[in-house]
């Protein structure tokens, strides 16, 4: 397995000897409105070219329509025959940009052996869900290969908690740069980092979504810190930064 942190949540994902681009982002820096107040979005460019990001993808998967997951960048230059999987209630949307091959992910969907199944997840608590919406993680399985399971924008809370002790997965994605809206969390901050490392001592957490978007309130030097006071290494949780790749090995047990 190899994943490759583009910038944010956009990830290209080297599985199973297929390639899969995640939540697709290729606004140019600062081409976009703010958030907060403090800056345009996003805060940094794209680490590699969008022709070497695009290069020898063969499905996409958008797990919601924010401008920070599928911007309208993505939009015009993902290639519209490729497969793409969303969220359940996105595909209209989708398919009215000229996509042709848009499924959505309602429970499991096995692709080129790869089974990809659809998580809860919850993008804040409370009243600030209606104005962010549903959201949904994922997890991929394929003989061979460690069993991922990517938490996508959601706060941690019991379904996510649930997830990791039923699924027991090799490797967690967590968005965890501690995003507020209107002073509520809306995915993962250090604490909450922390926590998901310690409820899965097994797995290898990788922190990506941060350090690109003016509401973030964790830098990767404040989560590292975090960790480290917790006693979590970076053998434990990785934290990439833009245009990083990790590899991680197979793991036999499975």
């Amino acid at each position: 397995m190899k994943l490759q942190l583009i910038r944010n949540a956009t990830l290209k994902l080297t599985y199973a000897d297929r390639t899969i681009l995640i939540d697709p982002y290729f606004a140019p820096r600062h081409s976009l409105p703010s958030y907060t107040g403090k800056s345009p979005n996003p805060l940094t460019d794209l680490p590699l070219s969008t022709e070497e990001i695009l290069h020898g993808v063969e499905l996409v998967i958008v797990s919601h329509l924010h401008s920070d997951h599928f911007d309208s960048v993505a939009k015009h230059l993902v290639p519209k025959h490729l497969p793409l999987i969303c969220r359940p209630g996105d595909e209209a949307a989708i398919s009215g940009e000229g996509f042709v091959d848009v499924t959505p992910l309602k429970n499991e969907i096995v692709w080129q052996g790869i089974t990809i199944t659809r998580c809860e997840g919850s993008h804040g608590l409370g009243p600030v869900l209606e104005k962010m919406g549903s959201v949904m993680g994922l997890t991929l399985a394929a003989p061979g290969e460690p069993v991922i399971y990517w938490a996508g924008d959601t706060v941690l809370y019991p379904p996510v908690l649930e997830t990791v002790e039923r699924v027991a997965p090799d490797v967690i994605v967590s968005h965890s740069c501690g995003a507020r809206w209107d002073g509520d969390l809306i995915v993962m901050d250090a604490a909450e980092t922390v926590a998901l490392c310690q409820s899965a001592p097994e797995a290898t957490v990788i922190a990506v979504h941060m350090e690109a978007l003016d509401h973030a309130t964790v830098s990767r030097a404040n989560l590292r810190q975090a960790a480290d006071t917790a006693g979590i290494g970076p053998s434990r949780l990785l934290i990439p930064a833009d245009g990083d790749m990790i590899e991680l090995p197979v793991r036999w047990k499975r």
